[in-house]
């Protein structure tokens, strides 16, 4: 792999993952009003250190890593310039862990979801993508394909109540699966 691909790579990594960064650091400075510094200088120290990320190896416990001690520092900066409540390595290290975990479990429930959005008929769909995906008001669609606002209404609370339960199969069919 030359440098350009490596590179590419990288960046579709660290882009894949930034939210989980994002939500790792804010889950470690709760209330923080300089989170956002922290994360910033999380990917930008990433991105410094990308020659020592190793292609194939799992970069989210590589870049959780990195994230953790940059917050651990961040921590010790505030403790020694003031009154911060401030918690210890193993609290924070903890919380760390379950966040992971429950970033699997996002993941999970977010493939699970595609599955089950491909499942629906192309209506429903429709109207899923225009409800979550799209800045125009209910009754501009309703308008558009002809339907009343409260039917499109009601068609989405048994759409979500359908897509629930199929989640939840899939969950379980999937936790069967896995050892």
């Amino acid at each position: 792999m030359d440098g350009d691909d490596r590179e590419a790579e990288f960046v579709s990594l660290l882009t894949e993952h930034q939210l989980a960064i994002k939500l790792l650091v804010n889950s470690l400075l709760p209330g923080d009003s300089r989170s956002a510094d922290v994360v910033q200088e999380v990917c930008a120290l990433l991105w410094k250190k990308r020659a020592t990320f190793v292609p194939g190896t799992n970069f989210r416990a590589w870049a959780f890593q990195i994230a953790r001690n940059e917050v651990y520092n961040h921590r010790r900066k505030q403790a020694r310039e003031g009154d911060v409540l401030v918690f210890s390595d193993t609290l924070q290290e903890t919380i760390a862990l379950e966040l992971e975990h429950q970033e699997e479990d996002l993941e999970r429930r977010l493939d699970a979801l595609q599955l089950c959005l491909q499942k629906l008929r192309q209506a429903d769909r429709a109207l899923i993508q225009h409800r979550y995906f799209h800045q125009t008001p209910l009754r501009e669609y309703a308008n558009q394909i002809g339907r009343t606002v409260g039917t499109l209404k009601v068609q989405l609370h048994r759409i979500r109540n359908s897509l629930e339960r199929c989640v939840s199969r899939q969950l379980c069919t999937d936790g069967e699966s896995t050892p």
